[in-house]
């Protein structure tokens, strides 16, 4: 002990003791500068969201009313009817597509299956889908209090990944997906360079978590992937009256 106020006696004699700690601590003032952790540039666009409407960077594909932005699957008018802020499949008349073709995308899809489900069951009710890129399909389907297979439920990627919970509403009650896509990409020789990508919110809950499709939808047979560029969204016709209203996306 001694020794120890000897050497402090001899360094406040020099005037070390004072001069290291105010050195230390300007040090640590510059380090701690909050300026140099501050990024100002380039500043983000500004994106307006009023409550209840697409954002206003949005590409409005289906406000109710509209329906010129889809064509029939073969091309020309759609063949499902508009009507009270609505776009309803009608059994047998195939598919529609948008016009436009996309690949990275935020898309917003508010769906409903029919309230009459009596004799139908499991993939028989209220069956439709979303395919992005027209080749990979998102379910729709009434699954609630509906038992089929996992894989092939709402929210599942068709035939390949199941949704990590059941948020279905009653049928005859609007529905909501929220999907984040990152479309795959290929190397000009035609090999994947990365698979495709998918984020959903179905009714608010996350159900597939940036999961990663192991190709295109297939009914029978396993996945696989072909080269291929942006393409439309397709929404399918599968003998159910489903219905479909305020379809937005962003793309990314």
């Amino acid at each position: 002990m001694d020794d120890i106020l000897m050497i402090r006696s001899l360094l406040m004699a020099t005037g070390l003791l004072a001069a290291v700690p105010a050195f230390a601590q300007n040090g640590a003032d510059a380090a701690r500068d909050p300026k140099k952790t501050e990024v100002w540039t380039p500043v983000p666009a500004v994106v307006e969201t009023p409550a209840g409407k697409a954002p206003s960077d949005a590409i409005v594909l289906f406000d109710g009313k509209d329906a010129s932005a889809w064509e029939a699957e073969q091309g020309g008018r759609v063949p499902w009817t508009v009507a009270d802020g609505a776009m309803t499949v009608v059994p047998g008349s195939k598919g529609i597509r948008t016009r436009q073709r996309f690949c990275d995308v935020q898309l917003h899809v508010e769906w409903r299956t029919p309230t009459e489900t009596k004799g139908f069951d499991g993939q028989n009710r209220g069956n439709s889908g979303i395919f992005l890129q027209e080749l990979y399909e998102l379910q729709v389907l009434d699954s609630y209090n509906n038992p089929t297979y996992a894989n092939g439920q709402a929210g599942s990627i068709y035939k390949q990944a199941m949704p990590r919970v059941n948020a279905s509403r009653a049928p005859g009650q609007w529905q909501v997906y929220d999907i984040i896509w990152k479309a795959p990409r290929f190397s000009q020789g035609g090999g994947l360079t990365s698979p495709a990508r998918i984020t959903v919110l179905h009714n608010g809950v996350l159900v597939q978590d940036d999961t990663v499709l192991a190709g295109k939808t297939e009914y029978i047979g396993a996945p696989s992937y072909a080269p291929h560029a942006c393409a439309p969204l397709y929404l399918q016709e599968h003998d159910a009256k489903v219905s479909y209203r305020n379809i937005w996306v962003r793309e990314l």
